[in-house]
C-alpha cells in the first residue's frame, strides 16, 4: 500500500459519512477541493469509482460501499490506538521499567511504592535490581538510578539525594582485637572486605582523600562479596573492616554496631541520580515516578 493511501482512505471515508465533501473537510480541516482532489487521486491509484457525484449529493458506488465496509472497522481501530495514546500522555498508565542498584531500590524506590501504586494504579511498573553498569537502551528500560560520576554524558539526569560519603567502619570486636588502623597505608595489615564491581568483575580500590589529593587503597582479607549487605554483615560479625557509602551504614553507626575509623580520609562523591534518555514524549508514567521519587506527589 501506498503511504498516501493511509490518509486517502481517512479522507474518503469521511466523505462517505458526511454524505458531503462540504462537511467533511470541516471535520478533517482542509478545503473541500483539496478533499476533493485527494479522493480522486485515490481513485486514480484504485483504477475505480468510489464515489458517485452530483451538484447537490455525493455518495459511494457499489465499489466505494464495499470498501467502506471493510475500511470502517479498521478507521475504528485506528482511532481507539490514537485515543489510547493520547491517554497515555495525560494519564500514568501502562508499563514502566526501571533499572537501579540495590541501595537505590531499598532505600529511595521501595518506601515509596506505596504511593506510587496508590496514585498511579493503572501503571506496571518493574523493577531490575542491577548493581551493575546496565545500558538502559539496550535493556530497553525506560529509566535508570545511578552514582552520578558514573551517569552518561548524553542522558537527563534527575539528583535523587544529596551527595554520599564513603566510610570505612568495622565492629568494635574486631577493632579491641586487630587495633585502629590511623592511615589508609595501615589497612594492608588489617582484613578488609573486598567488593567486586559486577559490571566488569574487577576489586574496587579503596578512594581515599587527604589535603585535596585523591588516591586508592588496594586491599586484601578473607571475603570478597559483590552485594553491600554481605559486606556489611561480614563487618558487624568482626570477620574484617568494610567500605560502603553512609546510606548504608549511618544508622549501624549510630547504633554503635559499627564503628567508623579513617574518617578524615574519607570522600564526597556525587549522589544517585535518576536518568533516562531523551526529554522528548517523555512517558507520563515516567514523569510520575519520578514526582513520586522527589516527594512531589505528596499532597
Amino acid at each position: 500500500m501506498h503511504r498516501a493511501d493511509f490518509g486517502s482512505l481517512n479522507a474518503f471515508a469521511a466523505v462517505v459519512e458526511q454524505g458531503s465533501f462540504n462537511r467533511a473537510a470541516r471535520q478533517l480541516g482542509v478545503t473541500p477541493s483539496a478533499l476533493s482532489q485527494t479522493v480522486r487521486q485515490l481513485e486514480e491509484r484504485l483504477g475505480v469509482r468510489l464515489l458517485n457525484r452530483t451538484t447537490r449529493s455525493v455518495a459511494p458506488s457499489q465499489v466505494g460501499q464495499e470498501l467502506y465496509d471493510r475500511l470502517r472497522p479498521a478507521v475504528e481501530e485506528l482511532e481507539a490506538a490514537m485515543a489510547a495514546a493520547i491517554a497515555a500522555r495525560e494519564h500514568p498508565a501502562g508499563p514502566l521499567r526501571i533499572n537501579a542498584p540495590r541501595y537505590a531500590a531499598l532505600a529511595i524506590i521501595a518506601p515509596r511504592l506505596r504511593r506510587f501504586h496508590h496514585n498511579n494504579p493503572d501503571v506496571a511498573l518493574e523493577i531490575v535490581v542491577d548493581d551493575g553498569l546496565t545500558d538502559i537502551v539496550a535493556g530497553r528500560f525506560d529509566a535508570g538510578i545511578r552514582l552520578g560520576e558514573r551517569l552518561e554524558k548524553d542522558m537527563v539526569a534527575v539528583r535523587l539525594t544529596d551527595d554520599l560519603e564513603m566510610m570505612a567502619v568495622a565492629s568494635p570486636d574486631y577493632l579491641a582485637r586487630a587495633g585502629t588502623p590511623e592511615s589508609p597505608a595501615d589497612l594492608h595489615a588489617h582484613a578488609c572486605v573486598n567488593w567486586r564491581w559486577p559490571s566488569d568483575k574487577s576489586l574496587y580500590r579503596w578512594e581515599f582523600e587527604e589535603g585535596g589529593r585523591e588516591f586508592e587503597v588496594s586491599v586484601t582479607g578473607p571475603l570478597i562479596a559483590n552485594d553491600v549487605e554481605l559486606v556489611l554483615q561480614a563487618a558487624l560479625q568482626g570477620v574484617g573492616i568494610a567500605y560502603a557509602s553512609h546510606g548504608w551504614i549511618a544508622r549501624l553507626i549510630a547504633d554503635g554496631k559499627l564503628v567508623r575509623v579513617l574518617e578524615r580520609y574519607s570522600p564526597k562523591f556525587p549522589g544517585m541520580y535518576l536518568y533516562h534518555p531523551s526529554r522528548r514524549q517523555q512517558p507520563r508514567a515516567l514523569r510520575a515516578f519520578i514526582d513520586c521519587l522527589l516527594d512531589r506527589d505528596v499532597l
